[in-house]
């Protein structure tokens, strides 16, 4: 999975032959991303009323709504919101009033959200984005910039209206969600997770070790329960090993090269036509990037689907283009077919993985359903405990 993620990502970016073509994607994504985000606002906006109708007071029981867990909504949140200042400087629409309001609708509320849910993650990483962008990017970058923090200053105005003025006003309490600066229990699971990455030094304990590994420190005996470690790069440490690791330091220098010698044709450019969208998913992936360091955003399936899509037009963004140069097109498209056949041959040994692990599943279904509270939501560690350990099988 991870394998066609990071190639999936890099093949498809490098797909996009010109400057046009790669305008055209980035005005696709950012349009929908726009959209879909004014969409969800204004359904958020029903259910908080519908919650002050019920006389609820923690509004973050029901807001953000639509995902199994409220951390899984701040990753999305993590990847669009640098996008949504975007989607209203770039495109057929950019001049449009109506469509700046949409813009603007759909950007606040979601900042207000992130107020109200109190997401430390997404606020340090949308923080560090920004200031990677336009420490990166410079100059050319400060009109996204300007819209950006426009948009979270109406999201402030937004939470003060909506989480303290209001229920204050109606029903007597406002909806404060606590903002603390601990590391809320994940420093014993950093650890637990170093310790793994060690075991088996440098090839890793194995895919989903970390449900079925024997626990390594007093620490997380004392709070272990089944979950992640909060910490994408030292699970993929613990559980693929630390040549994992390097390989995807030589994915992240190639980005840092490409993304400077991209960044040098930009600051050349006397309009910002280009600088605007480098500046705007600079600023994403590097959010998601640090926020993947405190939680799952590169596990939960919400946000690895938007992030494949992120990740695939800034590479297209830093990549340069192809058609000035028809040998070595002809040549990457050949790498291309070769990568392809291959990862398909794999996908196919994967497959056949993936169905022994669903066969596995539905025998311990009954489990699960005889010993665990819950239902059925798309998180694999709810489900029993597959893989078990072998000695807790019966």
């Amino acid at each position: 999975m991870y394998a066609a993620f990071f190639s999936g990502f890099v093949f498809v970016g490098n797909l996009a032959a010109d400057d046009t073509q790669k305008h055209r994607w980035v005005v696709i994504l950012v349009y929908t991303g726009a959209i879909s985000a004014a969409l969800y606002g204004a359904v958020t906006l029903m259910v908080y009323l519908f919650a002050l109708l019920d006389q609820v007071t923690d509004l973050s029981t029901f807001i953000p709504w639509g995902f199994v867990n409220i951390r899984y909504w701040s990753h999305v949140a993590t990847w669009l919101i640098p996008l949504l200042a975007l989607a209203s400087l770039v495109g057929p629409f950019q001049k449009q009033r109506l469509w700046q309001f949409c813009c603007a609708m759909g950007a606040t509320l979601w900042w207000w959200v992130v107020l109200l849910s109190s997401a430390r993650g997404t606020m340090l990483g949308l923080a560090f984005g920004a200031l990677v962008a336009v420490s990166c990017v410079g100059r050319p970058a400060l009109p996204w910039l300007k819209v950006f923090l426009r948009y979270l200053a109406y999201g402030v105005v937004a939470w003060l209206l909506l989480s303290v003025l209001v229920p204050a006003l109606l029903l007597n309490e406002a909806s404060l969600r606590n903002l603390h600066a601990g590391s809320a229990g994940r420093l014993p699971m950093f650890i637990e997770a170093w310790r793994m990455s060690l075991e088996n030094f440098p090839l890793g304990l194995g895919p989903q070790s970390w449900l079925t590994h024997d626990i390594l420190t007093e620490d997380y005996l004392r709070r272990s329960k089944p979950g992640h470690p909060h910490n994408m790069y030292l699970m993929w440490a613990a559980e693929y090993g630390w040549l994992m690791m390097a390989a995807i330091l030589v994915l992240a220098g190639q980005a840092i090269r490409l993304f400077w010698q991209r960044r040098a044709e930009v600051r050349a450019q006397s309009s910002g036509e280009q600088a605007l969208p480098l500046a705007a998913f600079t600023a994403s992936v590097s959010a998601a990037l640090l926020h993947a360091g405190v939680s799952a955003v590169f596990m939960a399936p919400g946000s690895m689907l938007i992030g494949f899509l992120v990740l695939t037009v800034f590479w297209a963004l830093i990549s340069p283009n192809t058609q000035a140069a028809p040998r070595k097109s002809k040549g990457r498209a050949l790498a291309a077919i070769v990568a392809g056949v291959t990862l398909g041959i794999l996908a196919c040994f994967w497959l056949r993985e993936v169905t022994v692990y669903y066969h596995a599943m539905v025998e311990d279904r009954d489990h699960h359903f005889d010993s665990v509270p819950y239902g059925t939501p798309p998180r694999f560690w709810y489900y029993g405990n597959f893989p078990r350990h072998p000695s807790q099988m019966p």
